[in-house]
């Protein structure tokens, strides 16, 4: 099973490095497809528990992620996009998906209830949101040096808590939710996205690829790294425990669906843009 994760995981950071390599376009186009993935696996989930989300609305949802990812590429498309900047403009993009969804309520009240719409909802938010500031991240300045950042942030916490756990673990911090997971893993974890994020930023100004940027940043950063993509997971977790079930999917051999492994991912992303473009690029 180690070996099987071991592989997939060289196969998926090789064709990640060369998607975020060729550029903007091509890693916008990536992530909206993890995008209608990871939505699909997600709806999937809630209907094995009995629920009825309205996918079609969810995956509308992710074309957000593609005009994000087409910015400047295609001028009409930059011009709407460049508005959703302002959060005013994102707020009505939430408005209008909630007048669809009332009116689902309303004409399809027998087929959709209150909960369904909700959860419809839920997973806009918890996907299509959050898979979008992996591309913003993405098109700022540097963006391909700061878009390791979020993935430094979520799989190396993931790793380090991992081999903590296995090799120290005695508290049981979740037992219902996640039998495995333990307090010294954890500690672990963030130790361990410390140390790599450090690591990165030592690298990254050392060789002046994005200018000089004080190291306390990086130890801020993998501390609060450490911590969110922790909750992303047990977030991850405790749905699965939910809806009953084991993986959302088996698109990734030995790591289960596109939510299993972009599950701390979804929480990184939307901190490391907001330090980065609020905090570093602000000093």
């Amino acid at each position: 099973m180690l070996k099987t994760r071991v592989i997939s995981s060289v196969v998926g950071l090789v064709l990640l490095g060369l998607v975020v390599w060729f550029g903007e376009l091509v890693f916008g186009m990536a992530v909206f497809l993890l995008a209608l993935v990871g939505m699909h696996e997600f709806y999937n989930s809630l209907s094995k528990g009995g629920y009825r989300p309205v996918k079609a609305v969810g995956y509308m949802s992710c074309l957000l992620i593609l005009f994000i990812g087409l910015y400047g590429k295609i001028e009409p498309i930059a011009e709407i996009v460049k508005e959703f900047r302002y959060a005013s403009n994102f707020f009505f993009f939430i408005f209008v998906i909630f007048i669809l969804l009332f009116l689902l309520i309303i004409f399809s009240y027998e087929r959709y209830n209150l909960s369904d719409i909700s959860l419809t909802l839920f997973g806009i938010f918890y996907i299509a949101f959050s898979f979008s500031f992996l591309v913003m991240t993405r098109n700022l300045d540097n963006g391909f040096y700061y878009i390791w950042l979020a993935f430094i942030g979520a799989w190396g916490t993931d790793t380090a808590a991992f081999f903590t756990g296995m090799g120290l673990g005695k508290k049981k911090i979740l037992p219902v939710i996640s039998p495995k997971k333990t307090l010294e893993g954890a500690i672990g974890g963030v130790a361990g996205c410390v140390l790599l994020t450090v690591l990165y930023g030592l690298f990254l100004n050392y060789n002046h690829f994005i200018g000089y940027t004080p190291l306390y940043h990086f130890v801020i950063l993998g501390a609060l790294n450490g911590f969110i993509s922790q909750i992303g997971d047990w977030g991850a977790s405790a749905v699965k425990r939910y809806v009953n079930i084991k993986d959302y999917g088996n698109i990734m051999p030995g790591h289960g669906g596109v939510l299993d492994r972009f599950d701390s991912i979804l929480f990184v992303s939307p901190l490391v843009y907001y330090y980065i473009r609020f905090i570093i690029s602000a000093a």
